[in-house]
């Protein structure tokens, strides 16, 4: 282990992640993690890690950093306009740096969070078994917060890789619009217009962040004889609640209760294509059975065993 990385500027919101926190919900503590996994994974196949060493999450505007050792790094994810030494950086592909080059960004050009790994993976302690940041209960990460100007950040011993570029046929597009699969939720009952929620196209507002993405478009009328909030109770990312302005709520990663009607659920791999909305983007939602759900989420995990196959 050895310093590997400072920070000299922050970014917008960039934090420790890594698959995230499992079995500790029952005790109000979220699974965090990484909010795109595929970006995740992919970024330290690139670089020869297994998946669950940490990365940075960088949203929006990313950091700039000054490597202290030579390793190899790579981005997957948004593009957020990486330049290397003053010089645009790729993403989706591994690079070797040196001590003394700077990495920089000028923000984003598609999608909305990118993944940067360094061979080894980040060195910080693990909380519960993970390395990922919770901002709001502080903990996980870089003392549970997000990185500020002045941080060092370690790397694990790593085996160095050679260059290597994610093929064609793995990245993924990021469109300003998508459709994403939904099972039907346990309160779905509750709602008189079911057909105006999976018709309409659901813009993304200012208020989406790792705990929840809210959305506006068309109210979602509650029956008359159907309670507009429940008794708290287990929620899990994807769900979708609605609260009394009919407006939906997407859970993201940070988030182990609530008290609001769930129209649906997000199946897993939409929820990662959600990550990487910004404000102004749109969502459409169409309903699948949990069959349907439970395929899609194999063909996903399929997916990721693949690329990290043709990046071995």
């Amino acid at each position: 282990m050895s310093d590997a990385v400072k920070v000299l500027f922050p970014g917008a919101f960039t934090t420790l992640q890594d698959p995230g926190r499992y079995g500790y919900q029952a005790f109000g503590v979220p699974i965090s993690g990484c909010l795109d996994l595929y970006a995740h994974v992919a970024a330290n196949a690139l670089v020869g890690n297994p998946e669950n060493a940490a990365t940075l999450e960088m949203t929006v505007l990313g950091p700039k950093l000054e490597f202290l050792r030579d390793c190899r790094t790579a981005m997957a994810g948004g593009d957020l306009r990486a330049f290397l030494n003053g010089a645009p950086l790729s993403p989706w592909r591994s690079v070797a740096v040196g001590k003394g080059d700077l990495l920089s960004f000028k923000g984003v050009k598609t999608g909305c969070r990118a993944y940067l790994a360094v061979n080894g993976g980040f060195d910080v302690p693990p909380v519960m078994g993970s390395r990922s940041t919770y901002t709001r209960g502080g903990i996980g990460g870089l003392d549970g917060r997000p990185l500020k100007a002045g941080d060092i950040l370690r790397k694990g011993e790593g085996t160095a890789v050679r260059d290597l570029a994610l093929p064609e046929s793995f990245i993924p597009a990021y469109p300003r619009e998508i459709t994403c699969r939904v099972v039907a939720g346990p309160q779905a009952s509750f709602f008189e217009n079911l057909e105006t929620f999976y018709s309409a196209a659901y813009e993304v507002t200012a208020k989406a962040d790792r705990m929840g993405y809210r959305l506006k478009g068309p109210a979602l009328a509650f029956k008359p004889s159907a309670p507009q909030s429940i008794v708290s109770e287990a929620v899990v990312p994807g769900a979708i609640q609605v609260p009394a302005d009919g407006q939906p709520i997407i859970l993201m990663g940070e988030q182990t209760v609530g008290g609001y009607a769930k129209i649906g659920g997000v199946i897993t791999p939409d929820l990662w294509r959600i990550a990487q909305l910004r404000p102004g983007d749109k969502i459409h939602f169409t309903p699948i059975n949990v069959e349907t759900a439970q395929a899609a989420y194999r063909e996903a995990m399929k997916r990721l065993y693949d690329l990290q196959r043709a990046l071995a």
